[in-house]
C-alpha cells in the first residue's frame, strides 16, 4: 500500500537543508522523516534537474505535482471504462441482497484487467461522493432566515391536573450573523408554526428577503424537489410581511445548514441548562428559553472576536425590511352559495352573513380572518362583516330588498321618523300609539295603516283629521278614515256654497236703524 504523501511545507524544509549541504541522514533525523523518503526526494530533485530556488517559490499543490506527478487514476484507460459503469452500479446497489462484492465479481468477469476489489470500492465511493459534493454557501446580510423544529421536545406540568404537557420548539437562525431564536409552541400545526415565525420576525425587528423552512406539513402541502406547492396560509403570511418562501428539498438538511447547526447549539445551551428545572406553564418555559437564547447570542463565537448579537446589530439588522404596520391574521377560504334568505352560512361559526339580494343563488368566495368576513363575487368585495361565533345572523339592512328592509327596520323610532317627514299631527298621533299600545306588532300594523292612508289622502285634509283624532284619542285606522271622510265632505260642501253678490241697491242693517 502506498505511503502517505509528506506535507510540501516539510519538503521545502528538506530542500533548504539539502541546499545548505546537510546530509540526507541528518535531514531525516532533523525533520523526523525516514531516510528512504529523504533519499527519494533528493533523487527526484537530481533526476528532474530542478532549481531549488524555483521550487521554494512554488505553491504547495504545484510543488507536489513536480515530485508526485505519476500517472493519476483518472488518466488510465480502465478508469474511463469504470466511470461509465457507475450509474449501473449505484442502481444495482439499491436492489435487495446485492453487495459490492457481487458487483465486483461480475465486473471482474467482464474486465479481467480491471481493478481489484479494494480499488473497485475506492473509485466507486470517490465518484459517488464527487457527484454529490456540497457547495460553499456565501450569505449576504438580511438575505435569509432558516427555520426548523427541534427533533427533541420540552415540556411543563399542568398545575391544575398534574399532567406532563409536551411541547415543540421552533428554532430560527440568520445565516450571515448566526443570530438565533427559539420558542416553545404546543404543536407543529400551521397556526403554531406561523405564530412562532411571527414572534421571530418581531424579535428580529425586521423582515429578511427569504425564509427557508423545512418541508413541514404546516408550511408545505406537497414536498417536491424544486417546485413545492406552498400552503396558502404560508403564502398569505409571506405576502403580508414581504418575504419569499424557499422550502428546503426533501431530506436535504444542507439546504438549511445554519438552522440545523442552531438546533444542535440550542440543545447544548438551552436544553442542557433547563434540564433540572420544572415549569408549570408555557409562558414560564418560554421566558427561560428566551433568557438562555439571549445568553447564547451574547456569547463570543469561537474563532471570532465578536458575538452573534454584536454581528447582527452591527452588520445585518440594517439590511432587514421594516415590519408592516399591522399584524398578520390567518386567512381562511370557502366557496359558498347565497341562499334565498340573502345570506351565506359559515358552518365553522354556525353563523349566517348577509349578501346583497341581487346575488341570491350565486356562488361567492369567502375570505375570513379572526375578526373579519369578506365576501367576493367576480373579484369585487360585495359584503364585509365583523366575524361572529355562535348560532345566529349577522346582517346589513341595505343588503335586502326594500320590502324586507322595511320589515327589518320596524321600531318606534323608525315609524316616528317616517311620520315626521309627512306631518306634524301624524307624528303626534303615532307617538301616542306607542304610548298606549303595549304589543309592538299591533302598534307596527297601526302605523303601517296610517302611513298608507297618508299617501292616499289630501295633505290638508289628512293634517286636520289627525288633529281631530289626536284630540279625541281616536287611533285606529277605521276611526281616522271616518274622520277623513267627514273632513273631506265638509271641505267639498264649503267649496260648493255660492257667495252672496255685492250690489249698490242692497241695503244693510244700518239702513233700517
Amino acid at each position: 500500500m502506498a505511503g502517505k504523501i509528506t506535507r510540501m511545507s516539510k519538503i521545502k524544509q528538506l530542500l533548504r537543508l539539502h541546499q545548505q549541504g546537510v546530509s540526507n541522514r541528518q535531514i531525516a533525523i532533523t525533520l523526523g522523516l525516514y531516510k528512504g523518503t529523504v533519499n527519494s526526494y533528493i533523487q527526484k530533485l537530481n533526476a528532474g534537474k530542478f532549481s531549488i530556488e524555483e521550487l521554494l517559490e512554488l505553491e504547495d499543490p504545484i510543488l507536489e505535482s513536480k515530485f508526485n506527478a505519476g500517472a493519476p487514476a483518472y488518466l488510465e484507460e480502465k478508469f474511463e471504462q469504470f466511470k461509465t459503469l457507475i450509474p449501473y452500479l449505484e442502481k444495482e446497489l439499491q436492489r435487495k441482497y446485492v453487495t459490492r462484492k457481487l458487483l465486483w465479481q461480475e465486473y471482474k468477469a467482464q474486465h479481467s484487467d480491471g481493478y481489484g476489489y479494494t480499488q473497485f470500492c475506492f473509485h466507486l465511493n470517490q465518484l459517488s461522493v464527487a457527484r454529490k459534493g456540497s457547495a460553499i454557501m456565501q450569505h449576504d446580510p438580511g438575505m435569509k432566515l432558516e427555520v426548523d423544529f427541534a427533533g427533541d421536545s420540552l415540556g411543563y406540568i399542568d398545575r391544575d391536573t398534574g399532567e406532563a404537557i409536551s411541547v415543540q420548539v421552533f428554532v430560527a437562525a440568520l445565516p450571515f450573523s448566526n443570530y438565533a431564536y427559539a420558542l416553545a409552541v404546543p404543536s407543529q400545526k400551521t397556526d403554531d408554526f406561523l405564530y412562532a415565525l411571527d414572534g421571530c420576525l418581531k424579535n428580529l425587528g425586521g423582515v429578511p428577503q427569504a425564509v427557508v423552512p423545512d418541508n413541514l406539513k404546516a408550511a408545505v402541502i406537497k414536498a417536491e424537489r424544486y417546485e413545492p406547492s406552498l400552503n396558502r396560509v404560508m403564502e398569505d403570511m409571506a405576502n403580508h410581511y414581504g418575504f419569499v418562501v424557499l422550502p428546503a428539498r426533501p431530506r436535504r438538511p444542507r439546504d438549511k445548514p445554519t438552522a440545523e447547526n442552531a438546533v444542535k447549539l440550542i440543545y447544548q445551551r438551552v436544553y442542557a441548562k433547563l434540564r433540572n428545572q420544572i415549569f408549570f406553564s408555557l409562558v414560564d418555559l418560554n421566558a427561560s428559553i428566551s433568557q438562555a437564547v439571549k445568553e447564547h447570542n451574547q456569547t463570543r463565537m469561537q474563532q471570532h472576536s465578536y458575538s452573534r448579537q454584536e454581528k447582527y446589530l452591527a452588520e445585518e439588522k440594517a439590511y432587514l425590511k421594516p415590519l408592516p404596520e399591522s399584524g398578520f391574521e390567518i386567512k381562511y377560504y370557502a366557496d359558498l352559495t347565497v341562499m334565498a334568505n340573502n345570506c351565506i352560512y359559515l358552518a365553522r361559526d354556525k353563523q349566517y352573513y348577509s349578501v346583497p339580494f341581487q346575488y341570491i343563488g350565486s356562488k361567492v368566495q369567502i375570505i375570513y380572518t379572526r375578526t373579519l368576513v369578506r365576501i367576493y363575487k367576480g373579484g369585487i368585495c360585495i359584503a364585509t362583516h365583523q366575524r361572529a361565533t355562535g348560532a345566529g345572523y349577522t346582517t346589513t339592512i341595505e343588503h335586502f330588498a326594500s320590502t324586507h328592509q322595511h320589515h327589518m327596520r320596524r321600531n318606534p323610532n323608525y315609524y316616528i321618523g317616517k311620520a315626521h317627514e309627512k306631518s306634524v299631527a301624524l307624528t303626534r298621533l303615532i307617538e301616542r300609539i306607542f304610548e298606549v299600545e303595549k304589543i309592538p306588532e299591533l302598534a307596527f300594523r297601526k302605523c303601517d295603516a296610517l302611513l298608507s292612508l297618508q299617501r292616499k289622502t289630501d295633505p290638508l285634509v289628512f293634517e286636520k283629521a289627525c288633529r281631530i283624532a289626536y284630540d279625541n284619542d281616536l287611533m285606529s285606522y277605521k276611526r281616522l278614515q271616518s274622520i277623513i271622510t267627514q273632513c273631506a265632505l265638509v271641505e267639498a260642501q264649503s267649496q260648493m256654497a255660492i257667495p252672496f253678490p255685492k250690489h249698490d241697491n242692497i241695503r244693510g242693517k244700518d239702513y233700517y236703524q
